[in-house]
């Protein structure tokens, strides 16, 4: 229940919307039965033929109860409603807040189509919270406690049969089938999960399903999918309506018991038959009012697996720091030097992983050095380049920038003094002046034509669409555009990962030239499988299945004639033959 009193906190920004709410909701549902207890009343009179007068004026108060039903109605429906969609507003933003952080890392926890299930169903889900679940009871009680005190002027035994029934519709019965159909839930949420997500990888394989002849059987398996998760609905609207349909005739039991009592006492002088018509109409409306109490528990069971399935993806708290601590800790990073750093005894491994894809790294990155990680598909160098950004957290050990723990540092902090360049790097639509101004928006037009000159992309102007992706660039020239951004920044510690995997080997060479030019008193790490230009290192690190197998200089490494030698042994024989 935790999740939920986020959700019930952020309700209460509300707080006049909700009071509107309950005022109004109290007002209609006296006003109806003050309108048929009225009606119930001017019928049995005018049988006994009153002075017109009398009639008049019941008349007049059924009219008027007519219209503050319906004024009152429209009061409760508008203050409700509105608290609900700044329900809804503030739930979204405060979730994307803690979202954002995270954004860099949650593909590695959720997939995609389930991440998306959750934001945008689970957070429809919730609007139920307000209107069916929270303040629903309150107007029910209010109004039937008001019913019953009124009707025990006129009889204590109908009033007793009336606070039966309230308990029965109101509190026993929704209960029992709430617990019946908890488990008809689950069931629901879970099919739609799993729907979401295999339709958004459907969509994201649709060429690869083409092309290897698969996309009938990928459709066979969705039709599948939801065929069981219209079943699923199925059962969980079944359950509603017998929940609501068992509600509904005991509530006409209860109204039957007050006429065959309200009969019986009439016969025996103990009621004024007046007033016959007049409860029985009341306990016919009264009832009225527990149709919410029937789905309250599930729509209840509902909010509180949306509350839990949304803010689990974001239960991660955010560090929490003061201005002062901000600023003492950006200090760390001084602009123009070089960054220290130091990961001791560090190990990885990815959720549901058993194999540690880091295991017992220690290692020391001196101040402004020059260091290549070098190492077989698959052996940790690009993990251990995340967890230098913290996009992932070490399961052990710990990681250091100038002597400062990795854990107190905001990331924003340390992203904001690095320059990266990943293996997948991320173009957005547009034009390449808007996709390099990414890196510095201060930067003009000749620094960023000098620069895509640098990269060798003289012939790309500023002014040249990007589409989604990058789509309209071969695999170099968004590798260069994403070299061009970094160049375009000035921060302490570069971080590249394979930044040249797609370059051919004489652009290579200039773009690396340019890199050492760039980071000339910077810290450098270069994660690469080829084996280039590692003369002009200050170290290498060589990694083997997580682990460092061999670290020293380039020339250090060739005489010991060890793991790397033999590297570049099999490199120099494949490219000779």
């Amino acid at each position: 229940m935790k999740e939920l009193l986020y959700v019930i906190s952020l309700v209460m920004t509300e707080k006049k919307d909700i009071l509107l709410s309950i005022l109004f909701g109290v007002v209609t549902g006296l006003a109806a039965v003050g309108l048929f207890a009225s009606s119930g009343y001017l019928i049995s009179k005018a049988a006994l033929a009153p002075p017109l007068y009398t009639l008049t004026i019941v008349i007049a108060s059924v009219k008027l109860l007519g219209m503050t039903r319906a004024f009152s109605r429209y009061g409760e429906r508008y203050f409700s409603h509105r608290a609900t969609f700044s329900l809804l507003s503030h739930i979204r933003v405060y979730f994307y807040k803690r979202l954002e952080p995270l954004a860099a890392t949650i593909f590695q926890r959720y997939r995609s189509g389930d991440l998306l299930a959750r934001i945008v169903g689970d957070v429809e889900t919730l609007q139920n919270f307000f209107l069916r679940v929270l303040y629903p009871p309150i107007v029910l009680v209010i109004v039937f406690l008001s019913t019953i005190f009124f009707t025990a002027y006129f009889s204590v035994a109908i009033a007793f049969i009336l606070l039966i029934g309230m308990v029965l519709t109101s509190f026993v019965i929704p209960v029992f089938f709430a617990w019946r159909q908890r488990k008809v839930d689950q069931h629901v949420r879970k099919s739609r999960g799993n729907l979401s997500t295999e339709v958004t990888e459907f969509l994201y394989g649709f060429r690869d399903l083409k092309l290897y002849q698969q996309l009938g059987q990928k459709k066979k398996q969705l039709m599948r999918m939801s065929d069981g998760y219209i079943q699923e609905q199925e059962k969980e609207s079944t359950q509603h309506i017998l929940g609501e349909s068992v509600n509904q005739l005991v509530s006409f039991l209860v109204s039957w018991f007050v006429i065959a009592l309200g009969a019986f006492y009439v016969a025996e002088g103990q009621l004024d038959g007046i007033f016959l018509a007049m409860l029985v109409m009341i306990s016919l409306t009264v009832f009225e009012n527990t149709g919410a109490m029937a789905v309250l528990p599930s729509h209840l069971e509902d909010s509180r697996q949306a509350a839990t399935r949304l803010f689990s993806v974001v239960e991660k708290e955010p560090l929490q720091e003061g201005v002062d601590e901000r600023e003492e800790r950006k200090s760390i990073f001084a602009d123009g030097e070089g960054i220290e750093v130091k990961m001791e005894n560090v190990s990885f491994s990815y959720p549901n992983d058993p194999r540690p894809t880091i295991d017992h790294v220690s290692v020391t990155i001196p101040p402004g050095s020059k260091t290549a990680i070098v190492g077989p598909s698959g052996s940790g160098k690009s993990t251990l380049l995340y967890l230098l950004l913290q996009m992932y957290s070490p399961t052990e050990g710990a990681i250091f920038f100038n002597k400062q723990n990795i854990d107190r540092i905001q990331e924003e902090t340390l992203w904001s003094h690095t320059n990266v360049v990943l293996q997948k790097n991320h173009f957005f639509y547009g034009t390449v002046r808007e996709n390099l101004l990414l890196a510095n928006e201060r930067a003009s037009d000749d620094e960023m034509k000098r620069i895509l000159n640098k990269v060798e992309l003289e012939y790309v102007g500023l002014d040249d669409a990007v589409l989604e992706k990058g789509e309209n660039l071969s695999g170099g020239e968004k590798q260069r555009l994403a070299i061009a951004r970094v160049l375009l920044r000035k921060a302490s510690l570069w971080l590249l990962d394979e930044p040249t995997s797609s370059i051919d080997a004489v652009t290579e060479q200039t773009v690396f030239q340019h890199f050492r030019e760039a980071a000339n008193e910077n810290t450098l790490v270069l994660v690469s499988h080829r084996l280039t230009s590692l003369e002009q290192m200050d170290q290498i690190i060589v990694m083997e299945q997580g682990r460092i197998v061999e670290q020293g200089s380039y020339k250090t490494l060739m005489t010991k004639k060890g793991y790397l030698y033999e590297l570049k042994q099999i490199e120099k024989d494949v490219f000779t033959m």
